[in-house]
């Protein structure tokens, strides 16, 4: 075992359940919207696992995108209300924007989408319904197909050329209220996890169809978490790189129950901007 290894697993960690994929047959799909009838929600079945979790806070400096796929950046805003979408578009995009171009020393960054998520006890997760629920099992974003085909359907006009450099899509998620101490997020170190523990797996929407990875259980995966992030800290994932030079190009994670969360915690809420960033080669 070297140092690396040694300062790791001297790390304080919490046991946690996450939620992997169960073995199923055919290409695992979930609808985005009411199903047809006579057709399940979902497809994907979870395959609960108990697995330590270390607290990465000790060593934070020690990640980063390019190895593990996530990385803690302190990131203030001066936005106000997370709730208010003409806030968010106007404030917060063109922050996130020059925070990752600088960064990431990224040519370009074009911001997709983002999602305002609020745990609420026994409700669905439900698009387009106010806030999300946090995502409680393991996948990334994006896939090989996805992450190219976002360029495409954001950028049609330029597609081609941008696709000639180095492509990624990164996702800036952050409390928006602090400490969060509830449902905090579980990020896989990227190079404990295997290809073939990537499942390609159907979104389908109404107008079109998208695809993101599950994850198959593998005992050699290791979880890191950041516990009590503040509002002035945000966690950069990886969901897609185009590069294949043996950096890491997906980072699996997942929202988890924390079982030291206090009782009286309040629920977490947060937000996520997904990005497409450039660099010419």
């Amino acid at each position: 075992m070297g140092l690396q290894e040694r300062k790791i697993e001297s790390l304080p960690f919490v046991t946690a359940e996450l939620n992997y994929l169960a073995p199923i047959e055919g290409k695992p799909r979930t609808y985005a919207f009411d199903p047809p009838p006579g057709e399940p929600k979902s497809t994907s079945l979870p395959e609960p696992h108990k697995v330590p979790i270390f607290d990465a806070r000790l060593i934070a400096q020690n990640f980063s995108l390019d190895r593990e796929g996530f990385a803690l950046v302190r990131h203030p805003t001066q936005v106000k209300d997370f709730y208010n979408e003409d806030e968010v578009r106007a404030v917060y995009y063109p922050a996130v924007e020059a925070f990752l171009r600088a960064t990431l020393k990224a040519d370009r960054v074009v911001i997709f989408d983002h999602t305002v998520r609020k745990r609420v006890e026994g409700a669905p997760d439900i698009r387009d319904g106010g806030p999300r629920q946090p995502a409680t099992r393991v996948h990334v974003d994006q896939t090989i197909t996805s992450g190219t085909n976002r360029v495409r359907e954001h950028l049609p006009d330029e597609a081609d050329e941008l696709l000639k450099g180095r492509v990624q899509v990164i996702n800036l998620w952050r409390p928006i209220r602090g400490p969060l101490r509830d449902s905090p997020l579980a990020m896989a170190d990227g190079t404990t996890v295997k290809p073939e523990d990537l499942v390609a797996s159907d979104l389908i929407y109404p107008n079109r169809r998208g695809e993101t990875y599950s994850v198959k259980y593998n005992p050699n995966h290791r979880w890191f978490y950041f516990p009590e992030m503040t509002p002035d800290e945000a966690l950069l994932l990886k969901c897609y790189d185009s590069a294949t030079d043996g950096r890491t190009r997906f980072g699996p994670h997942t929202a988890f129950v924390d079982p030291t969360t206090p009782a009286d915690a309040a629920p977490r809420e947060s937000i996520e901007v997904r990005t497409l960033v450039f660099h010419r080669q």
